[in-house]
């Protein structure tokens, strides 16, 4: 009966891995552990409650105790555990270890679940510390993130002065050139000024020597006479 139990739970664990998926999963889908507050059921104190249900499907409710009960029998009978007196000290001990349980069991259970509630609120406390640390961070972030944005600004700002002073020097030497210009046309209307002033100054000078070389030693002294007719004229009527 047990060979061919443990036959068929051979063929249902090899069937199991063999439809296991060969693919990693990806570490969001791997669901987070958590701690168990209180432990796993137990029978009879120290017996796991998972051993009495893994036989229950095929066995039924009495197969742990008769499996229990049948290679206890057989490791005895076949001395494969021979009953000294370690065994009998053992028995002692657990007696012992049971009294203790059920007399000091709540109140160490107690004191130690007092110890963890601490232990877990410290650390619920330091988990907290580093999330507001980290909220922080964030917050200091986002500030430096709207300052550079300030800076950006100021960037163009700096970029438009440039500009102005570039346009302020470009107009600077458009009226550097504007005055350089006008002086050089200044100093030719000067030259042609000059040049017509000697020209008209040399024509009435040239005028005036061919009238005096053309007037004759007779016509000068008719008009002399002339001259002081009219003057002794004047003086009569005056």
């Amino acid at each position: 009966m047990l060979s061919r139990l443990a036959f068929r739970n051979a063929q249902a664990a090899s069937v199991a891995i063999r439809g296991i998926q060969t693919t990693v999963p990806l570490l969001s889908e791997i669901p987070r552990r958590k701690r168990p507050i209180y432990p796993e059921p137990v029978r009879h104190g120290f017996v796991p409650e998972d051993w009495f249900t893994f036989f229950y499907p095929k066995t039924g409710v009495s197969g742990p105790y008769v499996f229990l009960a049948t290679v206890s029998t057989f490791l005895v009978s076949k001395e494969y555990y021979v009953l000294e007196h370690e065994f009998y000290n053992s028995i002692s001990l657990i007696m012992i270890c049971i009294y203790a349980v059920k007399k000091f069991g709540a109140q160490t259970a107690n004191f130690l679940d007092e110890h963890c509630d601490d232990y877990n609120a410290a650390l619920t406390d330091g988990r907290k510390q580093e999330l507001t640390d980290v909220e922080n961070n964030i917050k200091d972030l986002e500030k430096e993130k709207w300052r550079s944005g300030a800076q950006q600004m100021i960037i163009e700002i700096k970029k438009q002065n440039i500009l102005m002073q570039l346009e302020a020097v470009y107009r600077e030497r458009m009226l550097q050139v504007y005055n350089e210009v006008k002086k050089r046309l200044d100093f030719h209307a000067q030259i042609d000024t000059v040049e017509r002033r000697i020209a008209q100054k040399h024509m009435a000078q040239w005028i005036i020597n061919s009238v005096l070389k053309a007037i004759t030693p007779e016509q000068e002294k008719a008009t002399l006479q002339q001259c002081i007719k009219d003057l002794e004229g004047l003086a009569v009527k005056g």
